[in-house]
């Protein structure tokens, strides 16, 4: 259902800029930014009413702008700009980072500029800014630089929610239902994991299960079996409990040691320092027993004397106990013994099944409720799992369960590429706000978004909108849907399963993609009717015919009722309207004559009809494509010939001479090379591109880039054979978004069509990547020609695209 995780660079040289047309503000003024970045200094993004130029650089912009630059002067200093004036100069925050890419993110709200650090949009706020002039016109996210070249990959455009001040408070988990009285209640209704720290079972006999005896006086400490040989060697059992004698240590010995290994650090007098190494050696807590080894050789290098009444602080190199970092990284604990310990259940105690699976697991209760407030329910609150060793559960995927028991054990999710790797990534977001594990949950979201494409969207869509805490996300997929409309309602039926509010958001959104009316007009007859084929609204009509619209739509009906009004009815072809006005759906649904009639009136007296510029009803999409359909061989139909009239503005000139689109071929240019005659209107006896190296094979090509600012959904094409009999046979189609990565849109295997010179030939491209929007086109020669001389020659004088412009 997800494609697999690919991870994708961007890499920004020193002066330029890199725009792309999905990083766009949902609404103008405000949204967010997130992504990773790899830099010695001078991550920069910049937000403009418009999109700018590759080349293109913000000290040299005079539009309007903001511009936030992170690891200035050097990696020194956070700046932000406005219209290239410095407003802010701060020392020492939102640094960058050289050794490997780190995560940010920046919010802008009506010109409240939000910068912060961390895989998590809208968490560790780092620094804010009002501007008190805003500019709530800025909508495009530019990727920029200074001197030397920045990497970017995981960029996400996010729209904001309502109350932009909590924002990534949405993906807490949900409240676990069913408490119990007494209980603490924490605002929200769900504990958070910061309170649910392991500090809090330090000596804690909730879930003990071993308990140290220390001293003469026989005190007795509780500890957790799992926690204490995760972390060193301690003489334990398999029993239910078990007692560690400790005679010779003192209570503030044994709680130092215990303190380092539930939090990371603790303190201790200087005299006692010896007696905690020797105790950390005793149990082989190594990281204390060197941090002790290292503070008691520099006394004596000193010729310190030890004294009692100063106390030592001693704290694991990783931790961070301010920082909500996952257990255990921050704990001198070996993730590896503790993997260990739970693959094979040892010190267990407990056994969980899942129903139609058998025992999936044995893990230890101190790790669950841990993380998880309704398991630490489940087995301190006097449940039936309190005092039984057998858990039993339901309607739970087994592997879904195991990815959050190894995140629980480790803090990292894992999850193997593979076919599947979609599904088992939403069932165990599921079951992340099922148990309340919220960080697994956000890893889980930011991994959704990192993911999300158009294939993946709508099943997507579909397993989130039913999660209140999911908003971020629904709302996300709802703008992807909505921009890549006409794919993701042609190539998966999956559409028809959304409930009515996320598909009316889709049908309402501002930036809905489409390429006609008459595709919206489709997609909600087939969602109303949950049509199992893709069929068009003269399929339904027909249907009509026999049967009534009760038993067509069923309770679907009134929801047919509610989208149609979504349609732009007077935005669509006369003869289209003439066409849907003469069905049987205008006899049948009575709002869909009263919308046919309203279109037909605009297109015969819409000039006469005050209002209609004010009504979105009467305006064109703003993302709308325009149709350049193939006619004949040779026409003026196509995108090349449409770019030489500047689009329709001008008398026609080759757009290569205007600079209107570029074509490159795969050896140098030449008199017989020359990418001008590719796009003339004249016929050329001899035009070629010869053949190159490529990743050790032969290959010859010729490549049509349409411009940074466009794109072409295509689905026909045309070549003309130049004078040679060099008749190609064997070549491929392909369609680009970068230049780079490859997508064949038509395969041709011994193909017969072209037997003569100055012949013309045109195919059609059908299938879902008909549908998917595209800047570079190449026809690229994948076996020898007919000319046994020139094998390898791509001879062709002529090239023509058609479908759907942007």
């Amino acid at each position: 259902m997800i494609e697999e995780k690919e991870k994708k660079f961007l890499t920004v040289a020193p002066f330029q800029c890199a725009w792309r047309k999905d990083l766009k503000f949902r609404e103008a003024g405000r949204g967010c930014v997130a992504f990773d970045a790899f830099a010695c200094n001078d991550v920069t993004v910049v937000f403009r009413e418009n999109v700018g130029s590759q080349h293109y650089h913000y000290k040299r912009d005079n539009s309007p702008h903001y511009t936030v630059i992170l690891g200035s002067h050097r990696n020194r200093r956070l700046k932000i700009e406005v219209d290239g004036k410095t407003v802010v100069d701060e020392e020492g925050v939102a640094l960058c980072c050289s050794s490997m890419f780190q995560s940010y993110w920046i919010s802008i709200y009506d010109g409240l500029i939000s910068v912060g650090k961390g895989r998590y949009p809208f968490q560790n706020l780092v620094f804010q800014w009002l501007d008190s002039n805003p500019n709530c016109s800025i909508r495009y996210v530019g990727l920029s630089s200074w001197d030397k070249h920045v990497g970017y990959r995981n960029v996400n455009v996010l729209p904001l929610p309502k109350n932009h001040m909590l924002l990534w408070k949405q993906v807490d988990s949900g409240e676990y239902e069913g408490t119990d009285d007494g209980e603490e209640e924490l605002e929200g209704g769900q504990m958070s994991y910061e309170r649910r720290g392991l500090e809090n079972f330090l000596e804690s006999w909730e879930l003990s299960d071993v308990f140290f005896v220390v001293g003469k006086e026989e005190r007795l400490v509780p500890a957790h079996k799992v926690i204490l040989q995760a972390s060193g060697n301690f003489p334990l059992s398999s029993s239910n409990e078990d007692v560690i004698q400790l005679q010779d240590a003192t209570y503030p010995i044994l709680h130092a040691l215990l303190q380092y290994i539930y939090t990371g650090h603790t303190q201790i007098s200087e005299s006692q320092l010896g007696s905690l190494w020797a105790l950390s050696l005793q149990f082989e807590v190594m990281p204390l027993g060197k941090l002790c080894k290292e503070i008691v050789e520099r006394f004596k290098l000193n010729k310190k004397l030890f004294d009692s009444s100063k106390n030592v602080e001693l704290s694991y190199p990783s931790s961070q106990p301010h920082c909500c970092m996952a257990f255990p990284s921050q704990l001198p604990i070996n993730v590896q013994r503790l993997k260990q310990l739970q693959s094979t259940g040892e010190y267990s105690g407990i056994n969980i099944y899942i129903e139609g699976h058998g025992l999936v697991a044995q893990p230890h209760k101190v790790i669950l409720s841990l993380w998880s407030v309704p398991f630490s329910k489940m087995f301190t609150n006097g449940m039936r799992e309190s005092s039984s060793s057998e858990v039993f559960l339901r309607d739970v995927s087994p592997e879904a369960f195991k990815v959050m028991l190894e995140f629980m054990y480790s803090g990292e999710l894992s999850l193997e590429d593979s076919t599947e790797f979609g599904t088992l990534l939403l069932q165990t977001l599921l079951l992340a706000d099922q148990f309340g594990v919220t960080l697994l949950y956000q890893e889980c979201c930011k991994t959704l978004l990192e993911c999300l494409s158009e294939d993946s969207v709508g099943p997507i869509l579909q397993a989130v909108s039913s999660i209140p805490s999911c908003k971020l996300i629904e709302e996300t997929c709802e703008r992807k849907f909505a921009m890549h409309f006409d794919y993701c309602t042609a190539t998966s039926l999956d559409f028809i399963l959304l409930d009515e509010t996320n598909f009316s958001n889709i049908i309402q959104h501002q930036d809905l993609t489409v390429t006609s009316e008459e595709r919206v007009l489709n997609a909600i007859f087939m969602w109303c009717m949950r049509h199992k084929e893709l069929c068009g609204w003269e399929v339904i009509a027909e249907l009509l015919a026999l049967s009534t619209p009760d038993l067509l739509f069923g309770d679907r009906l009134q929801s047919l009722n509610n989208l149609l009004p979504f349609v732009r009815f007077p935005l669509m072809p006369y003869d289209l309207l003439k066409k849907l006005g003469q069905s049987n759906l205008r006899r049948h649904v009575p709002i869909f004559d009263d919308l046919v009639r309203e279109g037909i009136g605009y297109a015969e007296f819409g000039s006469l009809r005050p209002g209609n510029d004010q009504n979105p009803r009467f305006q064109h999409r703003r993302s709308s494509y325009k149709e350049l359909q193939y006619i004949c061989d040779g026409d003026s139909n196509g995108v090349l010939y449409f770019a030489g009239t500047s689009y329709g503005e001008h008398q026609w000139i080759n757009p290569v001479l205007a600079k209107r689109i570029t074509i490159t071929a795969s050896s140098p240019p030449s008199r017989y090379t020359d990418p001008k005659t590719l796009v003339s209107r004249t016929y050329q006896g001899t035009s070629f591109a010869g053949p190159c190296m490529e990743n050790g094979h032969i290959r010859a090509w010729w490549t049509v880039d349409i411009g940074q600012d466009h794109q072409l959904m295509c689905n026909h094409y045309t070549l003309r054979q130049d004078g040679s009999r060099a008749f190609i046979r064997f070549w491929n189609l392909q369609g680009s978004l970068d230049g780079k990565t490859w997508t064949n849109l038509r395969v041709h295997e011994n193909d017969q069509t072209m037997c003569k010179a100055d012949q013309f030939a045109s195919w059609p491209v059908t299938g879902p990547h008909a549908l998917l929007p595209f800047r570079f086109f190449r026809v690229l020669l994948t076996g020898p020609t007919t000319d046994a001389s020139n094998p390898h020659n791509l001879c062709i004088c002529f090239l023509e695209l058609y479908g759907y412009f942007h």
